[in-house]
């Protein structure tokens, strides 16, 4: 049975067996060319039960980073208040690191800005959500009119200020409507445009569209100027600051940008008040990379 580390001071820990943990002082890191005397380790508690050294980073994704936490604490304000995003390159100097642990650490933080477990159903109370997908980069497909080569993404918001976006493998009714099913009330307002992957929300939903094929772009409240506005500022932020996304993270920079959307200015939130947010994710998000030859750093500039 594979288990975490150090799997019986977490069990005993939430069993409130905190009696046998201990505060060290004065404890330094090995010698090195740079630090000959060592680092002192500020924070360092020993478990009395597995005679393991721990920090409060343990179990969140902070842990096992060299990085002092103050720069992780400026990582996430960063991040947090860059409306488009923060590339790694900007971080790297910055921050003053190398530019894979930038890397690393911007992804790091994406994970903790992820909305994990059930979420509760947007369009609560009859409130208008508004639908649509897009699509971004490339599959490595040869290029061709249409959209068979991109990568889809399919986008809810609510026009009380949430969004929620998902990486989908293509833009069909067997992938959408799920998801829609998934994540809405059934008294919400659905308003999307005239796909034809919408057509029998109508039978689940209370359900308006724009013929935008027909040059119609609004009428009165039925419009999709919302989920649009947060198309431009996903786009711009994917091609001007991140410019390349390899598929297998594309999860995670759709989760920072929906994190920023759904805790932005307009809703009362400030950038302060949005990296503490963040900061509450951090726990249980352990993220880590096996294979440090492999060009997986290599994934946006």
């Amino acid at each position: 049975m594979n288990r975490p580390k150090c799997w019986v001071r977490q069990v005993l820990y939430r069993r409130g067996g905190k009696e046998r943990i201990y505060k060290l002082s004065g404890v330094r890191t090995k010698p090195s060319k740079k630090n000959p005397e060592g680092v002192e380790r500020p924070g360092l508690k020993k478990c009395g039960h597995c005679r393991k050294q721990f920090t409060v980073r343990v179990g969140t994704v902070f842990e096992s980073s060299h990085i002092p936490l103050h720069k992780w604490f400026q990582a996430v304000h960063l991040m947090c208040s860059s409306k488009k995003g923060i590339s790694s390159h900007q971080l790297h100097r910055t921050l003053e690191i190398n530019y894979e642990a930038a890397w690393f650490m911007s992804h790091r933080i994406r994970e903790a800005m992820r909305s994990g477990g059930l979420l509760p159903p947007m369009g609560g109370g009859g409130s208008i959500v508004e639908i649509d997908e897009t699509f971004i980069g490339n599959k490595g497909k040869v290029r061709k009119a249409g959209t068979a080569h991109k990568r889809a993404v399919l986008t809810l918001v609510s026009r009380d200020g949430e969004a929620r976006s998902f990486h989908i493998d293509e833009a069909n009714q067997e992938n959408i409507l799920p998801i829609i099913r998934e994540n809405l009330a059934q008294e919400a307002k659905v308003i999307t445009d005239d796909a034809g992957v919408y057509r029998n929300l109508d039978k689940e939903f209370l359900h308006a569209f724009i013929n935008h094929s027909a040059g119609q772009y609004g009428r009165g409240e039925i419009h999709t100027n919302t989920i649009e506005g947060y198309f431009s500022i996903f786009k711009r932020g994917m091609k001007g600051v991140y410019q390349h996304c390899s598929e297998k993270h594309l999860h995670r920079y759709l989760a920072e940008f929906d994190f920023r959307y759904s805790n932005r200015v307009k809703l009362g939130v400030d950038d302060a008040e949005r990296t503490v947010k963040a900061l509450m994710g951090i726990k249980g998000k352990r993220l880590t990379y096996r294979q440090p030859d492999s060009a997986n750093s290599r994934a946006e500039r």
